[in-house]
């Protein structure tokens, strides 16, 4: 059956089939204008886990999401596919995460040569395997971005996107990202990790082709990021969440910021949005929420902004972890579905 033909015979008013893909769509991977990359990753996250488990907690919850919106009312026959789960990353996010514990033990509670020894193996190995991981989301991005399809990546921890990144400077000689998150991320090697979920925007410094980064919705950072900050003024741009709200009661309104936002970017965007961006009762379960954030609202309104504005090139959802129930998957399966919305609209 083509795909004229899996529309026609579709009915987006059904409840989603069991066995159909992400959303409740028929259409293969060929078939569907995006593709979202699952990368089930978070061997560097110290504090909440469960991270690796978002990808696929995200197509479960995605088949309660109803597919008319009136913003995007003909997104779904453009197609979405999830590609294939990659198993083996994941089994390797679990046995590295455990490694990763002794790293971070010894440098709380220190320990003897032994111990020291023991966790600067574990280090090492950490660094090596999520090296690889790096290579292996950047090939896989880069498969799909050559087959013409708009691409998006399904995280995991914050790490994941760097080699997507890297897929974008190698296509495009100038963009910007829209970092919307708690935290910078610009820490150096935080707890020793060269690849932590909490450096990724400093990972991203050296790729030159990357033209500015506006973080929106910070609430959490040190001194050396800040450092940074001062270091590089025309490529780091800081929007505190605690400044907005101030602006807002002064009497800026929200659509005001989010033009000031946008015109601090150039004109290709990618996203790379932190589900603890987002105020943590939406997300209460992400490894480090902080009080604060964007209503879900807020967050939508500033993406299709940004998408009358400017061309987006790609996007990440990264942290989303599910709880005891679907409360975090069922935001993340929404703002996915939101995200896919402004980037089809390229």
């Amino acid at each position: 059956m083509t795909k004229a033909a899996k529309i026609k015979a579709f009915n987006p008013n059904d409840p989603a089939s069991a066995d159909a893909g992400i959303y409740g769509l028929p259409f293969t991977a060929a078939e569907c204008d995006i593709v979202l990359v699952p990368v089930p990753w978070e061997v560097t996250t110290s504090y909440g886990g469960g991270t690796s488990l978002g990808p696929d907690a995200i197509l479960e919850a995605s088949f309660q999401v109803d597919l008319f919106n009136p913003e995007f009312p003909e997104l779904w026959k453009r197609g979405i596919h999830m590609d294939e789960l990659p198993e083996a990353l994941l089994e390797q996010s679990k046995a590295l995460k455990k490694e990763a514990k002794h790293v971070i033990d010894l440098l709380v509670n220190g320990g003897d040569a032994k111990k020291k020894a023991k966790a600067d193996k574990a280090l090492a190995r950490i660094n090596a395997e999520c090296a690889v991981m790096n290579d292996w989301v950047e090939q896989r991005c880069a498969y799909w971005l050559d087959q013409g399809k708009l691409v998006g990546l399904v995280g995991g921890d914050h790490s994941t996107p760097l080699g997507f990144f890297r897929a974008q400077a190698a296509r495009h000689k100038k963009f910007g990202i829209l970092h919307i998150d708690a935290h910078l991320d610009l820490r150096i090697a935080y707890e020793g990790f060269t690849y932590s979920h909490a450096s990724i925007l400093y990972n991203t410094l050296p790729l030159k082709s990357v033209e500015r980064i506006v973080s929106v919705g910070i609430r959490d950072f040190c001194e050396q990021e800040n450092d940074l900050i001062v270091k590089h003024p025309d490529r780091l741009k800081v929007v505190r969440s605690v400044d907005i709200r101030r602006q807002q009661y002064g009497g800026i309104t929200w659509k005001e910021q989010c033009d000031a936002i946008i015109d601090a970017l150039p004109e290709k965007v990618h996203i790379t949005f932190d589900i603890d961006g987002l105020d943590p009762t939406l997300c209460p379960n992400t490894g480090t929420p902080v009080p604060g954030g964007f209503q879900f609202e807020e967050a939508t309104y500033l993406l299709s902004r940004l998408a009358a504005k400017r061309t987006i090139i790609g996007f990440d959802l990264v942290e989303v972890s599910p709880g005891k129930d679907e409360w975090d998957a069922n935001v993340g399966a929404r703002l996915l579905f939101h995200l896919c919305g402004v980037l089809a609209k390229r």
